[in-house]
């Protein structure tokens, strides 16, 4: 590639911000000519493309980049020091190359209208209402609970594997999106991850890559938390980028399955959340709701904080704070807190659809 070609992609970089930023204060033109437009043509190739494979192309083209770019340093290490300017703008060169295909092929999906509006859902913030929320909550967790184990002691252990619950998760979709046309999934691409142990470390369930858009699950999850994650995730593949968009896709297509150990999962993750946030607002409310929940269901839940507090290391905050900045630069003001903010989306569609 010759020199100007490099330095004039590099010099693409700061114009492809300022268009990105400018076209995403346009919501209607993304979600009309993007999110309606091209990304479904480019995310179902994809899908078509990759989906059949049984592992992850993604993984194995992050790390075909990664040794590349360890034996690019380690073997012109000298010519860098030497050409420290040339080297900078190769490396912006990248970032420039990636920044375009990333928007392209997934990012506009972050400046999309809010799911909200498709459900035609009105979110508040009433903290009685959170609390009248969590309690029916826990009344249908402990009674599904108790449905499955016959023992409110027990713990729930779903049965089924990583691939059967990819294809009941295929089915809630196929379910769901009679009533919800937008939610429409074709040419499945939903894998557990290669990176699995490494996105534990990290502290993250899954992630979609947006360049192969492969859908990823961490395959050493709890088994009653992965069936929500899956569905997660292909929420994100549908065009839907906001953590608490999809955290809400996730819980409604696992909880419309008529698999109880499905509804199960769902119930739990939600109270999960909506507990937090009761937590925040008043401790003594708190504790009080739980000493409501089934002994088998506090289980659960020590068995998620069990599995994450095994794989706590140095590094994780910092990859979490890396990607709360990627977040925030990405329309989600609330960065990594967004997760949190489908509190609000489930108690509004509970409001129309009663649990």
């Amino acid at each position: 590639m010759k020199m100007n070609l490099k330095t004039g992609i590099a010099l693409s970089l700061l114009p492809q911000i300022i268009l990105v930023k400018w076209l995403g204060s346009h919501t209607n033109w993304i979600e009309t000519y993007y999110s309606h437009g091209v990304y479904p043509v480019v995310s179902q190739f994809f899908r078509w493309l990759f989906g059949w494979i049984p592992f992850s192309i993604g993984d194995v083209l992050y790390t075909s980049l990664i040794l590349l770019a360890l034996g690019y340093l380690y073997k012109n290490g000298r010519s860098i020091l030497k050409n420290k300017f040339r080297f900078l703008r190769d490396v912006t060169m990248v970032l420039s190359i990636a920044y375009f295909t990333f928007h392209l092929m997934w990012g506009f999906n972050y400046y999309r209208e809010p799911i909200a509006a498709k459900f035609q859902l009105k979110e508040t913030k009433d903290y009685q209402e959170l609390v009248d929320f969590t309690r029916q909550l826990i009344t249908k967790t402990n009674e599904t609970q108790l449905k499955i184990t016959k023992d409110s002691a027990l713990k729930v252990a779903i049965p089924y594997t990583h691939k059967e619950q990819f294809d009941m998760t295929l089915m809630s979709y196929e379910k769901l999106t009679k009533k919800h046309p937008f939610l429409a999934y074709e040419h499945p691409s939903i894998k557990t991850s290669v990176f699995s142990k490494a996105l534990t470390y990290m502290g993250y369930a899954g992630y979609l890559n947006p360049f192969t858009n492969e859908a990823q699950v961490n395959g050493l999850l709890p088994n009653f938390r992965f069936p929500v994650v899956a569905g997660h995730e292909i929420g994100h593949q549908l065009g839907y980028s906001a953590e608490n968009e999809t955290n809400f896709i996730g819980y409604l297509v696992t909880a419309n399955n008529e698999d109880t150990y499905f509804k199960y999962a769902a119930y739990s993750y939600a109270l999960g959340y909506c507990l937090n946030d009761v937590r925040r607002g008043d401790t003594v409310v708190f504790d009080e709701l739980l000493t409501k929940l089934n002994g088998g269901v506090k289980l659960n839940f020590q068995e998620m904080s069990v599995f994450w507090n095994q794989y706590e290391n140095p590094l994780e905050p910092v990859f979490k704070s890396i990607f709360n900045s990627f977040l925030k630069a990405n329309n989600q003001s609330q960065g990594i807190q967004s997760y949190n903010a489908v509190v609000s989306l489930l108690i509004a569609y509970h409001k129309e659809n009663p649990l």
